[in-house]
């Protein structure tokens, strides 16, 4: 089975933390997943990975970092069992990004339109997805951190036969400006 890519921006802050610790509430049986933003969704390459990769370091370093604020919590009910926390700021960049980078060997007719967020977790039913959106928003509401988070650095990453996702590569933007 061909492998899918994806390209991320981890979220280490402290938002990205709370996140994470929100998601193991949620639904504790899940692996660990890092906090991220996704600017390409999983796909399968047209390529090699090497060419992605040079893909994205030379089309990366030309884009200009930019931040991104978080809103509230939602769900893509009825399309997918995804509970998600909403780009309020940044999604512009983010759809200028995702469209910029997906050609060449990371070109992918995707399944659904881009939406920019930050996923807590993926249930396996609707009903399962509606009670884990309760209570999500009930613990974002309680979060008094900072929701702006910097994208200067994006992580190129591969799907493992476990599920898990390996770092293949980092790239910054801006590196070429």
């Amino acid at each position: 089975m061909p492998r899918r890519y994806a390209l991320v921006a981890y979220v280490t802050s402290p938002v990205g933390q709370f996140v994470e610790a929100l998601r193991r509430e949620v639904h504790p049986a899940l692996p660990h997943s890092a906090a991220h933003l996704s600017i390409l969704p999983p796909r399968r390459l047209r390529g090699t990975e090497v060419e992605a990769l040079e893909t994205l370091r030379t089309l990366c370093g030309q884009a200009l970092p930019f931040d991104v604020v978080l809103d509230d919590v939602a769900t893509f009910l009825p399309v997918t069992t995804t509970v998600y926390v909403r780009v309020l700021e940044g999604a512009q960049s983010m759809c200028s990004l995702h469209g910029t980078l997906a050609t060449g060997a990371l070109e992918f007719q995707e399944e659904w339109r881009y939406t920019p967020h930050l996923t807590i977790v993926k249930m396996e039913t609707p009903e399962a997805a509606e009670s884990a959106l309760a209570l999500a928003r009930s613990l974002w509401m309680g979060y008094e951190g900072p929701r702006r988070v910097q994208v200067t650095e994006l992580t190129f990453v591969r799907e493992e036969d476990d599920g898990t996702w390996r770092d293949l590569g980092r790239v910054s933007l801006g590196a070429q400006r």
